[in-house]
């Protein structure tokens, strides 16, 4: 117990700890946190009503940015897979900094489902038994469920391996590579269930199909690892930590394929639905091209589409890959283009128009987006203090010394 208080008071003494450019960097997010508290106050003392959505649109911004997220956390098995299934030497030495970031990202994930109900005191009935919710019928509470058990699953093999690092232990592999079997297994069941949260009703046809679950985890493939991409670049430019450029060119190589993958899925339905167009089509119609004026997305979507494209033939060509400023560029693109095609870009048009035929357009309010960027800027500070504790163990600046 002793080891343990101590490994938590250095690790938290460690990255209190910082440059003036550590502080403003957390400053600059606490600036949109005192945003989202003022968001979340008006939502919670007047309720949904001060959203944009809908009876018709009930379901807008905040899923957006979940269902994207969810992918998120998944995609950081793009490291622990290679890491620990295929022994990729570089990846494995860096494995730890992708749990840290599924751990941010499912409590990004969490939040948006809390602006999502709209009254937190409630959240006590998505627990089984205890609440009311309609469980297991409810595919969002499979979802909390699944996350919940992703990020416990996360925090306990990332901590361990960081608590041996710090002591300078071996690690127990009987406990610790099931531990690491099991969540790999996991990040691809978050998705899953995800993706079956849109696509088992039958009155929304834009998402009714089986192909949405592989298209969830392709996508979920390409986001996570440009993401990490990006902060694995931040890394090696911002502290004494290197990580490998075979470790960077492993994650591009995930992305170029996947995004390839992605972008043909989405060719496909395309085709599927417009080449002989039905009532069913009309979705994916207003997405692309609006309807009688209605035209709020189609920026969204050709410029999610543009991007896509874009960072796809970028990484493409291995010269682009391994130039590493070029790289963050087109992981940048991905990351954006995937965001709004996952989320603006599919959320949004399953619900118009309505099962009756209604078109209805969507656009949020300020409180969301005071409310979205809060539950963005929050997942930031936590991969923030994550990583900083992690590279300080992995460097050897936190580690345990006898008194």
């Amino acid at each position: 117990m002793k080891k343990i208080t101590k490994f938590t008071t250095d690790y938290l003494v460690y990255v209190a700890k910082g440059s003036p450019k550590f502080y403003g960097w957390l400053a600059f997010l606490g600036a949109f946190v005192l945003f989202w508290a003022y968001g979340n106050y008006r939502q919670l003392t007047e309720g949904m009503i001060i959203t944009g959505l809908t009876d018709q649109v009930s379901w807008g911004l905040y899923l957006a940015n979940f269902v994207f997220l969810v992918g998120v956390a998944a995609g950081a098995v793009t490291i622990i897979f290679p890491a620990y299934v295929y022994k990729h030497k570089a990846l494995h030495e860096v494995a730890v900094l992708g749990e840290m970031l599924a751990i941010a990202a499912v409590v990004m994930c969490l939040l948006f489902v809390v602006n999502h109900m709209g009254r937190p005191d409630r959240l006590w009935h998505m627990i089984p038994y205890l609440g009311i919710f309609n469980w297991p019928n409810s595919m969002l509470d499979w979802d909390v469920l699944v996350l919940t058990g992703y990020l416990i699953l996360n925090i306990v093999g990332g901590f361990y391996f960081l608590y041996k690092k710090y002591n300078d232990e071996a690690l127990n592999k009987k406990f610790y590579l099931p531990l690491i079997y099991i969540a790999i297994v996991w990040a691809l069941s978050i998705h899953t269930v995800t993706a079956f949260l849109i696509n088992t009703m039958p009155a929304r046809p834009m998402w009714h199909t089986g192909m949405m679950p592989i298209r969830f985890i392709i996508t979920a493939f390409a986001a996570g690892p440009s993401l990490i991409i990006i902060v694995f670049l931040t890394i090696r430019k911002n502290t004494k930590l290197w990580i490998q450029d075979e470790a960077i060119d492993m994650l591009s190589t995930i992305v170029v394929w996947c995004l390839g993958i992605a972008l043909f899925l989405t060719m496909s339905e395309v085709v599927t639905e417009l080449y002989h167009p039905t009532e069913h089509s009309a979705g994916l119609s207003y997405l692309m091209f609006g309807y009688h004026g209605l035209t709020k997305l189609v920026p969204w979507f050709w410029g999610s589409l543009v991007a896509m494209i874009a960072a796809f033939v970028m990484l493409l060509i291995p010269s682009v890959r391994k130039d590493y400023g070029k790289l963050q560029i087109a992981a940048v693109l991905a990351f954006l283009g995937i965001w709004v095609e996952k989320g603006m870009g599919l959320m949004i048009p399953g619900s118009i128009p309505s099962p009756i035929g209604e078109f209805t357009e969507y656009s949020p309010t300020l409180i969301e987006i005071f409310n979205s960027f809060g539950n963005w800027a929050i997942g930031f500070i936590v991969l923030t203090v994550l990583l900083k504790g992690a590279i300080g163990v992995l460097l050897g600046d936190i580690k345990y010394a006898n008194d």
